[in-house]
């Protein structure tokens, strides 16, 4: 009897497979996740469709690989920062420069996340993304309290607009911000914390 032959996974060298997943992360962020097929990877990066899905097995899988080695990236910064023993306004400090340079790192996978991630953790392959934001909002709101406590920070500061104001204001930086540029991610942070933390008007004596 004739058997069918069943098309198995090649396993790409760490090189290739990291540039297919760059290659899928600009078109996912350019095109939007469901706008975005498999032929649309594949021509961007030079190679048929079908030759694509001996490396990955769906769209899906493409995208939850660059999700989650973003977020575990981001992880492993935020935690080392946590895990620092900083007083409030270092650990905000830090906090924020971590986010720049995630950016810098992973561009195109931060604006995934924030156009795709809200109703991507509706589905259980991408519920760690619910998960993340509850850990995110606990990192800020954590600290923002514990500096209002210890006087770091003004008694009459709203936290969680607070919060919400330095999320939204960092994480927009992947709209426009692109790596190689004029400003180090550093340089960039250094900056937007001063006027965060320091207001942009001339203090007079």
């Amino acid at each position: 009897m004739p058997t069918t032959k069943k098309k198995t996974q090649v396993t790409a060298s760490p090189e290739r497979r990291r540039e297919l997943l760059d290659t899928a992360a600009e078109v996912f962020a350019a095109q939007g996740y469901n706008a975005t097929t498999v032929r649309r990877i594949a021509d961007e990066a030079g190679m048929l469709a079908g030759s694509l899905y001996y490396h990955f097995d769906s769209k899906e899988s493409m995208l939850d690989e660059i999700l989650s080695s973003f977020l575990n990236e981001l992880w492993d910064g935020y935690d080392a920062v946590l895990d620092a023993g900083l007083g409030p306004r270092e650990t905000i400090e830090a906090l924020v420069t971590e986010s720049f340079r995630e950016i810098d790192r992973h561009r195109a996978a931060v604006a995934i996340y924030q156009k795709e991630a809200r109703h991507l953790a509706d589905q259980p392959r991408f519920h760690y993304l619910a998960d993340s934001q509850v850990r995110f909002e606990k990192a800020w709101l954590g600290t923002l309290e514990r500096g209002v406590t210890t006087g770091a920070f003004r008694a009459d500061l709203d936290v969680r607009l607070t919060y919400r104001f330095v999320r939204d204001t960092v994480w927009v930086a992947a709209s426009w911000y692109r790596p190689g540029g004029q400003h180090s991610p550093e340089e960039i942070a250094r900056q937007y914390l001063s006027m965060v933390l320091d207001g942009i008007a001339v203090r007079t004596p």
